[in-house]
């Protein structure tokens, strides 16, 4: 990093460097199509599916995280979103939701991604952690908004559980302090290049499942 890239708070510069990546992510037609109504509760169904296999891959390992310098202060309990994705599947596909379940291939290649950042390279694994979480108390809450408004979910209820951080009392004050810890984050400036470019590959791979997604559930097919 440059001299002004190295006096820039990283969280403003992890988040301007990897804008595009989170632009081309969040406008692709799938996603566009699904906030705009077009596509049916199956599509919404099977993303809801994807992410289970996303979330369930973030926090398996978080006991074994909880202590590591780097990654330890951003594991927190407030943010689990496994149980309540177990929780919306079970309210749209029943409780036999399991036995059908099925990554995409591209959210295998995502996961395998985040398994190795995790196992192997905890900054790495912090890059996924925001990409992930902090979406979620952003843009997240549009989707679930959408999905209460399209198919009738009850306001905050099963169907979108993972959108509602019930132990979050403030989600704009835990944004900042999220933002403080990424500011504070114990590496030095290679290493910071090295964990944008990880947020980039994220929202990279992120797209692709939204790509796969967007094949399955094509309007036009």
């Amino acid at each position: 990093m440059d001299a002004a890239a190295s006096s820039t708070p990283f969280s403003s510069l992890i988040r301007t460097a990897s804008h595009a990546q989170h632009t081309e992510a969040e406008n692709s037609t799938f996603m566009s199509d699904m906030l705009g109504g077009r596509l049916g509760i199956a599509a919404y169904r099977r993303y809801t599916e994807q992410l289970w296999f996303v979330y369930r891959a973030l926090e398996s390992f978080s006991t074994a995280l909880s202590a590591d310098p780097v990654a330890g202060p951003f594991i927190r309990p407030e943010l689990a979103r496994a149980p309540e994705l177990a929780r919306d599947l079970a309210h749209l596909g029943g409780p036999e939701w399991r036995s059908s379940l099925t990554p995409l291939p591209a959210t295998a290649a995502y996961v395998a991604r985040i398994e190795e950042c995790a196992r192997d390279w905890p900054a790495g694994y912090v890059a996924h952690h925001y990409t992930r979480y902090l979406g979620d108390l952003s843009g997240g809450q549009v989707i679930r908004g959408t999905a209460e408004k399209t198919w009738g979910f009850a306001r905050k209820g099963d169907g979108v559980r993972f959108y509602v951080f019930e132990d979050i009392a403030n989600p704009a004050a835990f944004k900042r302090h999220y933002r403080e810890l990424l500011d504070a984050l114990p590496v030095d400036d290679l290493e910071k290049q090295r964990v944008v470019d990880e947020c980039k590959r994220a929202f990279r791979l992120n797209t692709a499942v939204f790509q796969e997604l967007g094949r399955e559930f094509s309007l036009s097919a």
